[in-house]
Order: C-alpha cells, then structure tokens, then sequence
C-alpha cells in the first residue's frame, strides 16, 4: 500500500485503536520488540510518539517526502510531541530526506512476499523442496477436516457481528495487555475507509470456536493480496504452527486461481518465511527522530573496483537495472512498453536476484572444498547468461584496447576469442608438465596482462592447475586472474570461490550446465568482491537472466540432492571407463580427470576418429591442441559401453 490515501486510511485506523485524534504513543506501548530502539537511548521506549506514513501494523510506509517531512514535523510541534517515528521503511526507497531530517534508522525485519509464477505446487516444490511441500500439504489437508474456512467481505461484517467480535477478541489475547491494533473501533474505522472495498475478514473456527482471524486486502493495482493482520487463539494446541502455515498455503491457492501475482505475508522472519514459498524478502527499517539521537552517517554504494576502465566508470547501471532492489510488485508499472493483455510473458524478467544469488551460495557452500563461501554476500554474485557470457562481459568492463589478456593453453578457447574481437593482444603461456598442470607463473607476470584466464578444472585436460602456482600468481599479478570452474563440482580439490573477499583481482566464473544438469536455462555466475561486480552490472544488458532460468536454476538448487548424486554416479562412470580405456591397446594414455570428460591420446588418432565417426559417436577432436587426443565426454552406461565397443571394432 503506497498510495496516499491506503496511508491515510491505515493513519485514521490506528487513531481509532488508540482513541485519539493523532497517532500518537509510546513505543513501548506500539511495538513488540524495541530492544533496537532501547539500545539508542532506553527513554526512547516510553517517550510519545507521533507515528507517520503508514500505521504500524500497514504493510509498509513508502519513504516519505521533503514536503510530507515538513509537515509531519510541524504537527509534532504542534502537538507537542517529542518523537517522530515512521515505520517499516524499504531500505531500497530513497532515505536521504528522512535522514536530512534528523531521522535515524532502527533495523527492522524485512517484508516478505510470495511470487506466484506458476502452479502453486510446482512453484513450492522448486522453492522449498518437495519433502517441506508434503509436509505443508500435509498440514492443510490436516486443518482443512476440522477447521472451516470463510472470507467475509469487510463491507458485510454487520451482518456477521460475532466474527468482528472474535477478530478483536483474538487481536487482544494475542497483544496480552500490550496495545493492539484492531479493536472493535479499529474495524469499524477500516469498515468506513476506502480500503473497506477491497478488504475481507477471514475467519476460521474449529466447531464453534474461532480459533483463526485475519485481514486480506487486495492490492490497488490488482495483482496480489496484503495478508495485513492475522491472530490466532493461543489456548488452541495446534494453532500457532499448522495453522499459519496452512492458511498461507491456502492463501497461496486461492490467489493464484484467482489471477494474482503474489501474496504479500507482511514483514518477519524470513527463515520462517521461507520456508512458505516466500522469495522476495526485502529489508526494512523504522525510521525515528528524537531529542538526542546523534544523526547517522548514510550508507553508500560499494567503491568501484579498481580495474574498471574509464569508460565504465563514468557511466551508470544501464537502464532498469539501476532499480533491480526496488520492488514493483505493488505498483501500476507504466514503464516498460509492455503489452499488459497477453499475460505473465508480456513482462520482463526479474531484476533482483538477491534471494536466488543467497540460495546459489547456501548450497555450494555445504560442498566439500568451498570453505568461505558461506561469508559471501548476494553482492559478491552477478548472475549471467552462462558463464561465457561472464567472460565476454568482464573483458568489456576490466580491458581497455592494447591491454593485454593472457591465456594457458590447452585451454577452452573462447577466452582468446573474445579477446581478439575486442582488439586486445593475447599472450599465450602454455601449461607444462605431464598433466598439463603447471603454470609458467614467471612467464605471465612478465607480459603484465591485465587479465590473466585459468581454466581450472581445465578443459580440455581434465587436470587441475597447480593451487601454490595459481594463489602465486594472484598475490603477484598487477593484473586480475580470472577461474573458471565449469566442472568444480566434479573435482576434489578445493574451489577458489571462498577467496574472493581476500583478493580484488580474483574473480571465479561458475555455470549451472555442467553439473546442475542445466545447460538450456544459460545460467552463469561471476563470483568477485562488490566493486568488480558493479562494474560487470554497467556493461551488461538487463534481463537477459531470464525469469524461466531463475525459476530453473531455483528448482535445480533447492533440490540440489538430485544434481549432487547425479554428479557421484558421473564419477563412478568416469572412473570405470577411464580404467577401461586406459587397458586399451588403442589408447596411449587417459589424462587424469577431475571433470565429466577424458582427455584420451591414441596410437592412431585418425583411424579411431573414424571408427566413431562410423560409430555414430560424436567426441571432441582435440588433435589440434594436444596432438593426437580426443576429449570424451562421460554418458550414462550404455553410451559409454557403445564407446568402448567402437574402439574395439578395429584396433
């Protein structure tokens, strides 16, 4: 609710609750945790207190403005009141005239809402797996055979006085003794707003107690619904966990049979939240302002990075993407040249990944050998169209033309092929040793690249690069080392990922196709510290991270047990069948591999790559790079049997 009149609604409410004139009360009388505002100053809990924007209990207050600010002040002087407090604030809104007006922030919990963009079923299964949706299945099926379900139109309660009574006996068991904000003279003020239209009173009872009562409200452009206010009877043993949990998955049903895009649960826990379905959570703060209150220092932007060139430094986020942590689910967006007739697909992908970027590094952070993944931040990932496309992104961001990129071949070769189409030189340094795993780190400091690619697993080889060589040379270099781990999940030596909040010249480039199992969605990840992030944000083109990749990469990710034994059974095959081509009389030597593939060198290359040609079998000819080898990918059983029965057509 962010329009004027929804606020002034949710003002005059509160004035009811309270039984004045002006929202005015303490503190500690209005909110139920205040421990954040004690810790500023412990009189600042009992102090009165004028409460602006949005009541306490709205959903949130949009920030308000220079004018709104002047005049909110002007009615606590006039009122004679010492405090200002306004609440739930989205920490994305523009502060800066709250903070101007001696108003400082008090953190509070993050709003949390449920995005409904597809099946409901098939959207929780993605999003909290499908062991946590059978149990909320479960628990509304539970609830559903003994408790009764009704919406009554907030215009209709006077033809339902009990359930209005029960509304405001529940709110003040709930509140034990604390202010509550919808008493009976509350409702009846939201019965007589212009909210009222749009308002229903669930109620839901067990025989004849009511042991459930909330407030839904549609929202003003029509496409979602404020779950505003919700109690339930503290004396009924099964209430407080199943019920919430299957009324929001009620809740969910409803809206989403009903051509709504969200649920909006109101700010709280989001761990809990989660738990739901909720995947957008955004932060929130009160804002107060009070006799004493030293003012606080504003919170900027994370410092470019250092390697960003000139070009990029003076230009900012393109286009939308500059707003992709403001939420638009509750506004009319008038913005885009959109057709609005055609549906969920006339609209542009979400901007803010924030939620699934969290979800990415929970996730590999429980792998073995990414050790600091767990203190990376959503602000240390930018998500792309594959990691190819990370590549290309970070040579346009961090190179200037005549600057140099260094590439260790046998390598994957589209980092020298992105290079040359920028007109930057390449300096190869190829990798020695037997495995193809050393790097020639004296060599590559003394071209001075500045940028550096390490394929590591490295394709085509298989190996892994030498780690004191690599960790060297990004202490060393005065340029950036780029990684890519494309088949990190494969390998048992540690991943660099955790490093990135050590060294501001090492990014890791990751994918979801190789191991995830999701090569379609195009779904890459830069993992950097925030500054070479936000430069890479300056040169890529928004919404490219598809909404039907998001969801993919969500699903593959919350499920991640499926991929990850997926990924066991690609070892054993790779083991099994490099032992077997490793007996092969065909095959001079199996490179050892910590990928999905074998780089294999033959006797007679020609003639084996015309056996599996005849075969019907397809490997990549790396002939030209290491001469006389084959890389081969591992299939399931079958196809890698099929491989070696060709190999043995004729040797």
């Amino acid at each position: 609710m962010r329009r004027p009149v929804d606020i002034d609604a949710l003002q005059r409410v509160l004035c009811a609750a309270l039984g004045t004139d002006a929202p005015v009360g303490a503190p500690a009388q209005l909110l139920q945790d205040i421990g954040a505002f004690t810790a500023l100053d412990p009189a600042v809990a009992d102090r009165p207190t004028l409460v602006g924007g949005a009541a306490l209990h709205g959903p949130t207050s949009p920030a308000p403005t220079p004018q709104a600010l002047d005049a909110l002040v002007r009615r606590a002087q006039a009122l004679d009141v010492p405090q200002i407090l306004v609440p739930h604030v989205r920490r994305t809104d523009d502060t800066g005239a709250l903070r101007a007006a001696g108003f400082v922030p008090v953190a509070a919990d993050s709003e949390c809402v449920v995005r409904l963009t597809e099946d409901v079923d098939g959207l929780l299964r993605a999003r909290v797996g499908p062991d946590r949706l059978r149990e909320l299945r479960a628990r509304h099926d539970e609830v559903s055979r003994d408790v009764t379900w009704q919406r009554i139109p907030l215009g209709e309660l006077a033809a339902h006085p009990s359930a209005g009574d029960a509304f405001a006996g529940l709110h003040g068991r709930a509140a034990g003794g604390r202010h509550h904000p919808y008493d009976a003279d509350a409702l009846d003020a939201l019965a007589r707003s212009p909210l009222a239209d749009r308002t229903e009173l669930l109620v839901r009872r067990r025989e004849d107690t009511v042991v459930q009562v909330a407030l839904l409200v549609e929202a003003h452009n029509g496409q979602g619904v404020y779950l505003l206010a919700h109690a339930v009877d503290p004396d009924d043993p099964g209430a407080r966990n199943d019920l919430y949990a299957a009324t929001v998955y009620r809740l969910c049903h409803d809206a989403r049979h009903s051509g709504l895009g969200w649920v909006h649960l109101g700010p709280g826990d989001a761990a809990r939240q989660r738990r739901l379905g909720a995947d957008l959570f955004v932060p929130l703060d009160h804002w107060l302002r009070a006799p004493g209150l030293p003012p606080t220092d504003a919170e900027g932007e994370p410092a470019l990075s250092r390697f960003a060139t000139e070009p990029v430094t003076t230009v900012p986020v393109p286009g939308p993407a500059r707003f992709r942590r403001q939420p638009r689910f509750d506004t009319i967006d008038l913005s885009s040249n959109t057709n609005p007739f055609l549906g969920a697909d006339g609209i542009y992908p979400h901007l803010d990944t924030t939620e699934l970027a969290e979800t990415y590094l929970s996730t590999i952070a429980q792998l073995p050998g990414h050790e600091g993944v767990g203190k990376l931040s959503a602000e240390h990932l930018l998500f792309s169209s594959g990691s190819v496309d990370g590549a290309m992104l970070l040579l346009v961001a961090l190179a200037s033309p005549g600057e140099t990129v260094c590439v260790t071949p046998p390598t994957f070769p589209l980092y020298a092929h992105f290079a040359r189409v920028l007109r930057l030189p390449v300096v190869d340094v190829p990798l020695g040793g037997d495995d193809l795993s050393g790097l020639d780190t004296e060599r590559i400091l003394a071209a001075d690249p500045r940028v550096t690619f390490l394929c590591d697993p490295n394709n085509p080889a298989g190996t892994r690069l030498e780690r004191a060589q690599v960790l060297d040379l990004v202490t060393r270099t005065r340029g950036l080392v780029v990684i890519d781990e494309a088949y990190a999940e494969f390998s048992d030596s540690p991943s660099y990922a955790g490093l990135v909040a050590r060294h501001d010249n090492l990014i890791v480039l990751r994918t979801l196709s190789k191991g995830w199992r999701l090569a379609g969605a195009r779904c890459g990840i830069a993992l950097a510290e925030p500054g070479l992030v936000d430069a890479l944000r300056r040169v890529q083109v928004p919404f490219g991270f598809t909404d039907a990749s998001q969801r993919a990469a969500r699903d593959r990710l919350t499920n991640s047990h499926e991929a990850l034994d997926s990924i066991r059974r690609i070892r054993a095959e790779r083991d099994r069948t490099a032992a077997a081509l490793a007996e092969h009389p065909a095959v001079e030597r199996v490179f050892p591999s910590e990928t999905n593939f074998l780089l294999v060198r033959l006797h007679k290359h020609e003639r084996v790559m015309e056996q599996f040609r005849a075969a019907g079998i397809v490997v990549a000819d790396t002939g030209h790079v290491v001469p006389g080898t084959c890389r081969v990918s591992i299939g399931d059983r079958r196809a890698n049997d099929t491989l070696l029965q060709a190999l043995s057509a004729e040797t």
